[in-house]
């Protein structure tokens, strides 16, 4: 009996851990016209979660289902995606978002980048995608994928020491100026190995303890 309330402490500790502290990671909110997109100018809030950036063009929600001349365009995750070259400026533009962190603590990032192999056309043939740590260049994350007709998506991890009780996190386009497409999906964060757990997780790892010690002692 003690050994099943100590996995199920465990789990719950471990799921905690686990739980990603981005929010609208997938870009699910909001829903875009099936088949569509629609278009965030820069400043736009309209996002759940993130602030447009950069460059007047903005960013688009995308439909999983859209599809344009050579290709067709499924979301990594969910139903919708991020295209970060926005309309019809294709520069520097994205979103960012500001979550709260522990200082000294590790955090593990990952997301997925999307990318349409088009030579000659207007998609270009590479994906880049530039994340940002509170201004500072965190990494430069490239998909080459060379699958035709259809967006191929590649997932980065990095990681992270945060350095406030807050962090703004940016994920920008690095495509040049004649490609049309640069997608970003499924982003989450999570405390790392070692990190310090958040309160929420203290109270899961107490009250599991409790639990056992009333098993013994009712034993």
């Amino acid at each position: 009996m003690q050994n099943y309330l100590l996995i199920g402490m465990l789990t719950c500790f471990a799921s905690a851990q686990a739980s990603t502290l981005i929010t609208n990671g997938s870009f699910e909110s909001p829903v875009v016209p099936v088949g569509s997109f629609t278009n965030f100018l820069s400043g736009s809030t309209l996002i759940p979660g993130w602030t447009v950036v950069g460059a007047a063009g903005g960013v688009s929600i995308v439909s999983g289902t859209f599809s344009q001349e050579c290709c067709t365009f499924p979301a990594e995750d969910g139903a919708q995606w991020l295209d970060l070259t926005g309309l019809d400026t294709n520069s520097v533009e994205g979103v960012e978002q500001t979550v709260a962190t522990t200082p000294g603590t590790n955090y593990n990032l990952s997301f997925w980048v999307g990318n349409i192999f088009d030579p000659g056309g207007i998609f270009g043939t590479t994906s880049t995608v530039n994340v940002r740590l509170g201004g500072t260049l965190l990494g430069a994350f490239t998909n080459s994928s060379t699958t035709r007709g259809t967006q191929i998506w590649q997932q980065f991890t990095t990681s992270f020491t945060a350095t406030g009780s807050s962090t703004t996190l940016d994920f920008l386009n690095a495509d040049p100026g004649n490609d049309n497409s640069n997608g970003l999906d499924n982003v989450v964060l999570t405390v790392g190995a070692g990190g310090i757990p958040e309160p929420g997780t203290l109270s899961l790892l107490g009250l599991g303890i409790i639990g056992l010690g009333l098993v013994r002692r009712r034993m």
